[in-house]
């Protein structure tokens, strides 16, 4: 309880933050539907959100270390107000794909300054209660997002303006907070090439990864419209998405910390490749049935992303760790950006079952890639634990590096480093 109480500035704005950044992307599919955008126009607000994701990414850290984490973080919750708000002063796809951008940038950075806080002040200790509590914190707030679209009128200045006041309030708790500002951390250097060299196959993985979460929960309420759900139900199908991947963290990180990481992320890919097809070609379900394949597919494919960055950990040093999570960091948001404008395109062009034919087709690949690299090399003798791995910032390797390299009770691992160290020639790793 001391842990959380100590914590509760922080965790408040997370929640706050994921309320209104969560629910934005929902409410702009429906609004754009009843204001008549285009599939492909509501498919290009969804990139437009992660390109701005990934600008705040690179620059959050180095706006901490010019102003401060306080007035940095002010400067991006202001942005993602003034993003909100902007939405009827001009009501154009386009100008709104602008506004989306300053939204992604918010989320970014905003949770760059969160995550550079909660370093700094977490021990070796707290570590795990704190990145479980936060862990509980962001996935409730998630979740709860997505149910907002059930109360919120589609293209209504009113919904969009009680969005934007979540976003403002979210500057109270951090901004008011007693806690002493930390000092500014090192931000990590940008290197895409070290996610490839320690293991083309999780790149692959968080490709995928992207390809299946940025397509549905930014192009999904176009989906759910197409197949009859009503504005409510759809709150739920997206809500239904985020509770299947929340609760297969568990099990499959027993499995990933039991199995060879590569069969889990193959028999995760075969899995999503029959939730798809079952929810493309199952026409006619009635809302349970919907719901429930909504559920499954977040099963299948929201772990995806931290199997992945397990297994590229189990090939890196520990000096490597902040390195490698902005790596794949990177490739998520390159995978996340495209995905949403490409599945919208898509379902324009093939009709609305389209978009799971895509994702399917996305962790055909996958599965293929793991079989290939199967043969590349062995399993490593000495792994890393399985943690989750939240997609929030470049600066989230610095909370979860040192877990990896303890036990579940917090002690370092016995086994040396060296024992799974790749030479830096080998650029073939699986």
């Amino acid at each position: 309880m001391r842990l959380i109480l100590s914590f509760s500035a922080l965790f408040l704005s997370v929640i706050l933050l994921q309320l209104s950044s969560g629910g934005i992307a929902p409410l702009d599919a429906i609004s754009g539907i009843a204001l008549g955008f285009t599939t492909a126009q509501i498919g290009l607000l969804g990139s437009a959100h992660f390109l701005g994701f990934f600008i705040g990414c690179w620059w959050a850290p180095r706006l901490m270390g010019t102003v401060g984490h306080s007035r940095a973080f002010a400067a991006f919750t202001a942005s993602g107000a003034i993003g909100m708000l902007a939405h009827f002063l001009v009501i154009d796809p386009y100008a709104w794909a602008a506004m989306r951008v300053a939204s992604g940038l918010c989320v970014a950075g905003c949770f760059t300054v969160i995550e550079a806080w909660l370093q700094a002040a977490v021990t070796n200790e707290s570590r795990g209660r704190a990145m479980g509590t936060y862990r509980v914190a962001d996935m409730s707030a998630s979740l709860a997002a997505q149910l907002l679209i059930s109360v919120l009128e589609p293209a209504s200045y009113v919904s969009y303006n009680l969005l934007a006041l979540m976003c403002c309030a979210a500057l109270l708790p951090l901004t008011l907070t007693r806690v002493r500002q930390p000092e500014t951390p090192e931000a990590p250097r940008l290197r895409p090439g070290l996610a490839w060299t320690r293991s083309p196959l999780a790149v692959a993985g968080v490709v995928a990864a992207a390809i299946s979460g940025a397509s549905f929960r930014m192009v999904g309420p176009v989906y759910g419209t197409g197949v009859g759900l009503e504005v409510g139900q759809i709150a739920f199908f997206l809500a239904a998405f985020v509770a299947g991947g929340a609760l297969a963290q568990y099990p499959i990180g027993w499995l990933a910390d039991k199995f060879d990481r590569r069969w889990v992320l193959i028999w995760l890919s075969f899995a999503a490749i029959l939730s798809c097809i079952a929810t493309a070609s199952l026409q006619g379900l009635s809302t349970g049935g919907v719901m429930l394949t909504a559920a499954i597919f977040g099963l299948t494919t929201f772990p995806i992303y931290s199997v992945s960055a397990a297994h590229a950990h189990d090939f890196a040093e520990t000096e490597e760790r902040v390195e490698l999570s902005a790596a794949l960091m990177f490739w998520y948001a390159v995978g996340a950006i495209a995905a949403p404008y490409a599945a919208s395109t898509v379902m324009a062009f093939f009709g609305y079952p389209a978009l799971f034919i895509m994702i399917g087709v996305a962790h055909a690949g996958l599965l293929v890639y793991g079989l290939i690299r199967m043969r590349a090399r062995p399993s490593p003798g000495n792994r890393t634990r399985y943690i989750w791995s939240p997609r929030t910032s470049f600066l989230v390797g610095r909370l979860t590096g040192r877990t990896r390299e303890t036990d579940g009770n917090g002690a370092r691992q016995d086994a040396p480093r060296s024992a799974i160290r790749i030479p830096s020639d080998r650029a073939d790793d699986g």
